[in-house]
């Protein structure tokens, strides 16, 4: 299970099992890649609960 953040500036790529961790990052600073962890980690359930609906079908 993963999420993928478009920026402006970049993209970057997140597991989100079995822990939050980046996989990929295109471009993003660290600065970014931080305030995009805090994000994903701040909505990981909701995100989780996501891709379930969309790939329960």
């Amino acid at each position: 299970m993963h999420v993928h953040v478009n920026h402006a500036d970049g993209e970057a790529k997140f597991w989100l099992e079995p822990v939050i961790e980046l996989a990929q990052n295109y471009g993003l600073s660290t600065q970014e890649l931080r305030e995009v962890n805090n994000l994903v980690n701040l909505h990981a359930q909701e995100i989780k609960d996501a891709w379930n609906r969309h790939f329960a079908g």
